[in-house]
């Protein structure tokens, strides 16, 4: 595993290249971080929705290549992270987590959830009206990175949600229960997870994007 010393490094490399310089900040757990899913036909339509396929596909925009899934070889063992580049991929990940999930076999009596937190990114100021234009007659952002750079953030991501496991952090608006699964205490498995850049939303020179997991509990 690379560590983040290294990862700077290679973010580092591919800004020179000419990547979008952004930065990772913090996560945030907002008000409502947590949705239990009560069946399994809600779980699919959970994951078709984070995947931007089948009735969900009129989500996927030019940006959805940004998105980093979560994928797993043939034998469902060695989960790896990655951008997907068609809707054929995409598709290919969801056949792997649907045999994933008949591997974990989920209860749905309160023990399937989806933790979604936002990951803040920011960008030199002066860098802000750069990466701001017009798509389908509203304004947003594109932010050009390479698939490195983009993987490189998601490794800031999955660190903070680490570090806020190994701090103990609590958070006072959330209940007992919720607690704990921001602690993994009562977390047996994750099921699935992305990091969705293209649906982000931004403040001044601050981006958040949605960081979804679904979390199978004990």
């Amino acid at each position: 595993m690379e560590s983040m010393r290294d990862i700077n490094r290679v973010m580092e490399r591919e800004v020179a290249k000419g990547s979008c310089p952004l930065a990772f900040e913090r996560m945030e757990f907002g008000s409502k971080p947590f949705q239990f899913i009560i069946s399994e036909e809600k779980l699919n339509e959970v994951l078709t929705y984070l995947l931007r396929i089948r009735t969900f596909g009129q989500y996927a925009g030019k940006s959805i290549i940004n998105n980093v899934y979560m994928d797993l070889d043939m034998l469902c063992k060695k989960p790896q992270f990655k951008r997907t580049r068609s809707v054929v991929e995409r598709e290919e990940v969801y056949t792997k987590v649907q045999r994933y999930k008949r591997k974990l076999k989920p209860e749905y009596d309160g023990r399937v959830c989806l933790e979604t937190v936002q990951c803040i990114f920011s960008l030199p100021e002066k860098e802000t009206d750069r990466y701001r234009m017009i798509y389908e007659g509203q304004e947003t952002y594109g932010f050009i990175m390479s698939n490195k750079y983009i993987l490189g953030l998601f490794a800031y991501c999955e660190a903070a949600r680490k570090t806020i496991v190994w701090d103990g952090v609590e958070f006072e608006h959330l209940t007992e229960q919720e607690q704990k699964i921001v602690l993994l205490d009562n977390v047996r498995d994750v099921l699935f997870q992305a990091l969705l850049f293209d649906n982000v939303s931004m403040e001044k020179n601050h981006i958040r994007a949605d960081m979804c997991t679904v979390m199978l509990l004990e």
